[in-house]
């Protein structure tokens, strides 16, 4: 049986180097091995959040860090901001509105930005905000919301913390978390910080944890003030996923031989930049406009006269390249390639032409290698 190359925006490749660090015999979450383990770990993490500040480990999936994000900071009848540019967003509004918050939605057309003049606008007029809910990069869509100058208006307009999740991006992006304002980012461990599934982040700066401190959360698993104690001991208030956590610190080594996260977002943007090409020049048309489009995941639509469906599963039996597919209102007419985390120009590279090969088939006209060609330029001129 083939092992299929995985293309998708989560989960995604591990790196052999990671894979072996996990291997790692386990020790007590409790011992003094484990305390240095967790401070060394959580010094080299800062770093790709941008910060200074406390960056919490949470033994759970991205959706659980954003459930805590909301459930220690806003309290039942508070009034906040949700950006919504696709199906993530919207995880934001599910997860505010089951909590009894009373949600003012700024929602975008899916495959279009949320942008700092959109905000500016929909902020007016509003009550006291407490919180500002936004998603960095818009996995559905691949749209990257520009949350630097998004931060900015909501600090020019209220006193409302700005709230980021970063789950697809984080790792393969430049993130500022204090140079830019945000208050809380969160991401999950299985996109670009090229781990399994089963850790989350939740960076806080000090404006943060003086709002968790004043509300009264009913939260216990994801009692963040639970955490932040635990932390000053280097440990977690409950089991940690140990093995992951080994694995975080050799992802933490690779980001600095790579040259640390801005050559690490460089080539994210470099790949997205590849991918683009090939499928304009195979004309095949894009959802997100080049300026808001994410380096982690591009979204792809429909090649003229063949279903989206026929395609992946063709790719996936005889190529043994999975892609993922659309999501909600995009299902079956976009598919999703996601080069994020453990991927390189060569692997965009391979992936475009087992695309083409697949287009063949399926008797799609175009010139065949055109799509590589486009990719292969943008590469070469980027090392000229």
């Amino acid at each position: 049986m083939y092992e299929n190359i995985l293309r998708h925006p989560g989960p995604t490749p591990i790196p052999k180097r990671v894979e072996l660090a996990m291997n790692h015999n386990i020790m007590s979450h409790r011992s003094a091995e484990f305390v240095a383990l967790y401070h060394e770990t959580i010094n080299k993490v800062k770093p790709i959040f941008g910060t200074k500040e406390d960056v919490l480990l949470l033994p759970s999936g991205g959706t659980a860090a954003l459930e805590a994000a909301a459930v220690n900071t806003v309290a039942k009848g508070e009034d906040v901001v949700v950006i919504t540019v696709g199906a993530f967003g919207d995880y934001f509004v599910s997860i505010c509105e089951r909590y009894g918050f009373n949600v003012h939605k700024l929602e975008k057309s899916w495959g279009e930005a949320c942008t700092a003049q959109d905000l500016a606008h929909f902020l007016v007029g509003l009550p006291p905000i407490k919180a500002v809910f936004m998603t960095y990069n818009e996995t559905s869509t691949g749209i990257l919301n520009p949350v630097d100058e998004l931060a900015k208006v909501v600090h020019e307009h209220t006193d409302a913390l700005v709230i980021v999740d970063g789950v697809s991006c984080i790792g393969g992006v430049e993130a500022k978390m204090d140079d830019w304002g945000i208050d809380i980012l969160v991401t999950g461990s299985q996109k670009s910080m090229m781990l399994p599934p089963g850790l989350s982040f939740v960076a806080l700066n000090q404006r943060a944890w003086q709002v968790i401190e004043a509300n009264q959360t009913e939260a216990y698993y994801l009692h963040l003030l639970s955490y932040r104690e635990w932390a000053k001991q280097g440990m977690t208030p409950n089991t940690p996923t140990v093995t992951l956590i080994y694995g975080l610190r050799e992802v933490c080594k690779l980001i600095e031989e790579e040259g640390g996260i801005a050559q690490s977002a460089a080539r994210h943007t470099l790949m997205r930049d590849m991918t683009r090409a090939a499928m304009k020049a195979l004309n095949i048309p894009l959802l997100a406009e080049d300026a808001y489009a994410s380096p982690t995941i591009t979204a792809i639509k429909a090649p003229q006269g063949i279903e989206i469906s026929t395609l992946l599963a063709h790719l996936k039996q005889h190529y043994h390249i999975d892609f993922a597919g659309g999501l909600g209102s995009l299902q079956g007419h976009i598919f999703r390639f996601g080069h994020m985390g453990y991927c390189f120009p060569s692997d965009v590279l391979q992936a475009v032409s087992l695309i083409e090969a697949a287009l063949q088939d399926l008797h799609y006209t175009f010139t065949p290698g055109a799509g590589v060609i486009a990719a292969q330029e943008v590469f070469l001129a980027a090392h000229k």
